[in-house]
């Protein structure tokens, strides 16, 4: 009998101490909720390249839309792209002087609007919830909407790196490398220095003679 007590504690315990976990999903951090991705031209040689420039504003594009825009988060991720691209060993140029690489920060905003229906949802809710319990026996429940509009938002930010030095031999600006950061509290200048070093962190072949 008294295994079966302890028994019965252990598993109530071991419940317990179940109930009392983070739930990873809802409990994440804004770090832990950040997704890098890097891409880049295969056929580039990085190393060949050796001055560069960054836009001096950031492009904010809404739904496909853009127009440029200059806040405090944007002077921080245009500052910090300078200073990968300057540890990297690459010389930091004016627009004017024929620079080998343009880099362009960009806010990117995409909002997608869709409708949900409320018929199935109400239907099973009037077999769970039995209108007698409002004291209202045979009674059914009435919904005077059907259906209700939603929008989610989605923001990332994205860094793209433009070939100026084989512009006028291809006759078209190629972006031979692009950086996305997606996740949560990145508009902000005060994570913008280490989630710029976390995408060059990717990047290793970004490194010039």
């Amino acid at each position: 009998m008294k295994t079966f007590y302890s028994m019965v504690i252990l598993s109530s315990l071991a419940l317990l101490a179940m109930g009392c976990q983070k739930d990873p999903l809802k409990n994440m951090t804004d770090d832990e909720s950040r997704i890098y991705i890097t891409d880049h031209d295969s056929t580039a040689r990085f190393s060949d390249f050796h001055t560069f420039c960054v836009s001096d504003s950031a492009a904010l594009i809404v739904n496909g839309q853009s127009k440029m825009q200059f806040t405090a988060a944007d002077a921080a991720y245009i500052q910090a792209v300078k200073d990968q691209m300057q540890a990297r060993g690459y010389v930091l140029v004016s627009k004017n002087d024929n620079p080998d690489l343009g880099l362009t920060v960009n806010r990117i905003i995409s909002t997608t609007t869709g409708v949900i229906s409320y018929g199935s949802y109400w239907d099973y809710y009037d077999t769970y919830w039995d209108p007698y319990y409002w004291g209202y026996p045979g009674y059914g429940y009435y919904l005077p909407y059907s259906y209700a509009v939603y929008q989610v938002s989605e923001g990332a930010v994205s860094i793209d790196m433009v070939d100026l030095k084989d512009a006028n031999k291809n006759q078209k600006l190629d972006v031979i490398w692009t950086g996305l950061i997606r996740g949560s509290g990145i508009y902000n200048d005060s994570v913008a220095p280490v989630t710029v070093k976390a995408l060059f962190d990717q990047s290793p072949y970004l490194q010039t003679n």
